[in-house]
């Protein structure tokens, strides 16, 4: 079963690769847990099945990236890219990308948090394992207040503008 409009999000641990290090973040790999994360801030999250595949990498992140600052004008604090990838990968992908900052680039790498939400995607099959669902969502306060899971390998719901257009 998949969490839900009205539920909590489970507390668990996504890693980000910091690319400067400051106070509290080392350079490289920092695992942060969700429930510290959430609380008290709006986060405008978005998952994808994979860092640097083509639909991920053309349309759904630019999206985002090209949306940043007026989703972030609506009130929301922080916009995270969430993949079942390793913190390297997903440093590289957003420096692919040019994020800058926009979004933070949260790493699920066992697709743990994943399957808590229950929102994990099984491409054994071929060869690319356990992976995410594609979806956006927004979380105010740890709790999910909206959500858009795609069907299949569509991105037609969980897209930038339809997540700005909820807020």
């Amino acid at each position: 079963m998949s969490i839900k409009v009205g539920d909590r999000v489970p507390d668990g641990a996504l890693a980000e690769f910091i690319e400067v290090e400051s106070q509290g973040c080392s350079l490289g790999p920092n695992t942060f847990q969700v429930g510290d994360l959430v609380k008290g801030k709006t986060i405008a999250l978005f998952a994808v099945p994979g860092a640097f595949t083509p639909t991920c990498s053309e349309k759904h992140l630019p999206g985002f990236l090209e949306l940043a600052d007026k989703i972030k004008a609506k009130g929301v604090d922080e916009i995270w890219c969430l993949s079942v990838n390793d913190p390297f990968v997903m440093g590289a992908w957003g420096r692919d990308q040019n994020v800058s900052g926009r979004v933070r680039m949260m790493a699920d790498g066992s697709a743990e948090w994943t399957k808590k939400l229950g929102l994990e995607l099984d491409l054994t099959a071929r060869g690319l394992g356990v992976r995410s669902r594609r979806y956006s969502a927004l979380i105010k306060d740890g709790v999910v207040t909206q959500l858009n899971a795609e069907k299949g390998g569509e991105l037609s719901v969980s897209d930038a503008g339809t997540l700005l257009g909820q807020l």
